[in-house]
């Protein structure tokens, strides 16, 4: 009986009218989806809701969220497997449903089943609608949008499958992409999901050597790129970043490069034009049966060390993960069109742009531009446009948009809006208040996600929910399905009760994690099972309200958030040090009104180079630019003679925060440095700085 209960409540979960496939037969299935709808805001502090709550038949009625949260907390093998087995199209159907142990980092779901990610995207929707639209890419100049059918993508996918396959991509291969969001980037990650390749994305802006470095590290034989990209009204080269880039990985045997300009480049003995070999290739291509656990893709991170991790997801519990939180989490309903405006690069690209909305049959945006060109009132002319329904963005540019007169949102049409989010960061109240209250007009939902590049999809936000519960501003509140989340002190003790504080762990698995580092799995365990053991820990630090609700207080380690990307301060140190006068660096993160958090850099010159210090920091600056990215180069240099350090040799860069925040009343226990003068010469060179006396 407790079965059958189970998996009735189950079935709210399962998406609309999709094929599936079992042992013995295809078959479809016509299931149930969940509506949202929002009422209007009672004050400027919450919200009251309507939350994800079954279209309701007979054997459905009364089932809530505390239903479904309690069953996937306390049988996620029920709770899983049953929306496994009617949401997903396998090949062949899953024997086991998990086997984890997170003390040793090892994560597996669906076991003994095989599916193809991109038929659960694209084949299964053109099955039943292909002239559906799968993507409308809203170009940088506006009212240039170009609307792809799930029919037109799946065909633009096997072209391209097969070229790949054609040029001797194989299965399991990783294959790096390096290219601005457009179709020809979604269909390239659908190309090598469909034949099983590993595609790794790297955004478009990094630098050649930062490129480099991920080509290197996942062993790519494989690069497909654009000529050139478009955004803000201007023009930036691609090709020549990748030619850069693959002088120093020998592993690479092709590059494929599509036309997004009409602009002609130099192609080399690598070089081969995507459009034109694309023409001939079939518009079918075959689907690789995968097993649930080889790898999907790999996304690179930043983490505590200067390295940046291969991040590893795979198959099917991603792709339910993503799904599922898509649904639930943003209220989307068949029809609606999601606006995500992320990168393809960053993993919202991946599961909020690309996956996780096409699973479900939506219409999905491509956002090429940027929040202020060519006025900002961009988002919001675009929403009115294209009859948006969720919007998410990042903090960062909402932040960015609140400073300017409300009219160039409010001269526009925004009444299709149903749901707000915002992901990358926890949003400050501030623009939490105007996002809401400004942009949404106080009647739409606005959800503040909680999720990483590690958990797949959304972990913590204020939807699912029950019906009437409110909407706390800058709070991501509630669990998503089958996360349990935990708080633990400095002593590795568990917290318990609420109004209390801690790192923030979760305690048991859920099927769209990263399943291990790439190449090195002991990282893996070190990073994010060892701090707490038995626990997945987030490296973020968590505040749990008195009625139990979650709000994000931070990272807790090395890491720093720039206009919602992490960043690891060690990943900037050792561009830094890399300078031949510069012998020591130490790089923290401090608070920026429109960025969130920007770098600051205490730099330590030989005493050769000190009557130049201008001169180093411009090549320090370049360094970083040309090693990271742009957007990782420090606001702030300060040129200082030592930096802070404890007698074993362990820089105390809780002192230099504070430091640089101009917070010295209390710099608290001092006496472990070694020379504790230290502090007094950093305070000095601060002040110098602040008025315009030190270089910089």
């Amino acid at each position: 009986m407790a079965g059958r209960v189970s998996i009735s409540l189950l079935n709210s979960l399962v998406r609309g009218n999709v094929i599936f496939r079992n042992k013995k037969c295809l078959r479809k299935s016509v299931v149930l989806i969940s509506r949202c709808h929002a009422r209007s805001l009672s004050s400027s502090s919450s919200s009251s809701i309507s939350a994800a709550q079954p279209d309701l038949s007979s054997h459905l009625a009364g089932k809530t969220y505390a239903d479904l949260y309690e069953l996937s907390v306390r049988d996620p093998e029920t709770f899983w497997g049953s929306i496994a087995k009617e949401r997903l199209a396998w090949t062949k159907l899953f024997a086991q449903v998990t086997d984890c142990d997170l003390s040793s980092g090892e994560i597996n779901w669906f076991l003994g089943g095989q599916l193809n990610v991109s038929v659960n995207c694209l084949d299964v929707h053109v099955a039943k609608d292909p002239n559906r639209v799968a993507l409308i890419w809203e170009k940088d100049e506006p009212g240039t949008e170009k609307r792809i059918t799930y029919r037109e993508l799946l065909e633009m996918t096997c072209r391209l499958a097969n070229t790949l396959k054609s040029y001797g991509v194989q299965k399991g291969e990783r294959v790096a992409i390096y290219m601005p969001v457009s179709p020809m980037a979604v269909a390239a990650m659908l190309a090598c999901a469909r034949i099983g390749a590993v595609h790794t994305v790297v955004f478009a802006g990094f630098s050649s050597e930062a490129l480099a470095g991920r080509i290197q590290d996942a062993q790519c034989k494989f690069v497909i790129t654009c000529n050139q990209g478009v955004r803000g009204g201007r023009i930036f080269d691609l090709k020549s970043t990748v030619d850069k880039a693959v002088k120093s990985c020998p592993s690479v045997r092709h590059v494929f490069v599509a036309k997004r300009t009409n602009n002609s480049v130099p192609m080399g003995k690598l070089d081969i034009s995507l459009d034109e070999v694309m023409v001939g290739q079939s518009p079918v291509c075959a689907p690789e049966p995968m097993d649930s656990e080889e790898m999907l893709f790999m996304l690179y991170t930043s983490g505590s060390t200067g390295k940046p991790k291969g991040i590893v997801h795979t198959q099917a519990g991603y792709l339910l993960y993503a799904s599922l939180t898509h649904q639930y989490v943003f209220d989307y309903t068949p029809g609606d069109v999601f606006g995500c405006v992320a990168d393809i690069g960053w993993i919202t690209g991946h599961s909020y742009v690309v996956y996780g909305p096409l699973c479900n049959g939506a219409t999905s945006v491509l956002f090429e531009s940027t929040p202020v060109y060519p006025n900002p009132g961009r988002y919001w002319e675009t929403v009115q446009r294209l009859r948006i329904n969720q919007f998410y963005g990042a903090p960062t540019a909402i932040r960015l948009l609140l400073k300017d007169e409300e009219n160039w949102v409010k001269k526009y049409d925004r009444s299709s809006l149903k749901t707000l989010a915002s992901v990358g960061e926890p949003i400050n109240h501030e623009a939490w208040e105007w996002f809401h209250n400004v942009v949404g007009d106080g009647r739409c939902p606005l959800v503040d996600t909680w999720w990483q590049t590690e958990t797949g999809g959304v972990c913590i936000a204020p939807l699912p929910a029950e019906p009437g519960a409110e909407i706390r501003p800058a709070m991501a509140m509630r669990p998503f399905f089958g996360i349990q989340p935990a708080l633990f002190g400095e002593k590795g003790q568990i917290i318990t009760g609420n109004d209390v504080s801690g790192a923030l762990c979760i305690s048991q698995p859920w099927p769209g994690m990263a399943r291990t580092i790439f190449g090195d799995h002991q990282r893996f365990v070190d990073a994010y099972f060892k701090p707490y053991q038995g626990q997945y820990f987030t490296g973020d630090g968590a505040y749990r309200t008195e009625d139990g609700y979650y709000q994000i207080t931070g990272r807790m380690d090395d890491v720093i958030n720039i206009s919602g990307h992490r960043l690891g301060t060690a990943e900037i140190e050792d561009a830094l040090d890399e300078h031949p006068d510069v012998p020591e660096t130490a790089v923290i993160g401090i608070p920026h009104e429109i960025k969130g958090e920007v770098p600051f850099a205490f730099v330590v010159l030989k005493e050769s180079a000190t009557e130049n210090q201008r001169a180093v920091v411009e090549d320090l600056r370049h360094l970083v630019a040309t090693k990271i990215a742009k957007y990782a180069v420090p606001d702030h240099f300060l040129v200082v003679k030592r930096l802070p350090k404890t007698r074993s040799g362990k820089i105390m860069r809780r002192i230099l925060r504070k430091v640089a925040m101009q917070d010295t009343s209390n710099l608290g226990d001092v006496s472990t440095l070694d020379d504790p003068s230290v502090v007094t010469e950093i305070i000095e060179a601060h002040k110098r700085y602040r008025k315009g006396g030190a270089t910089l």
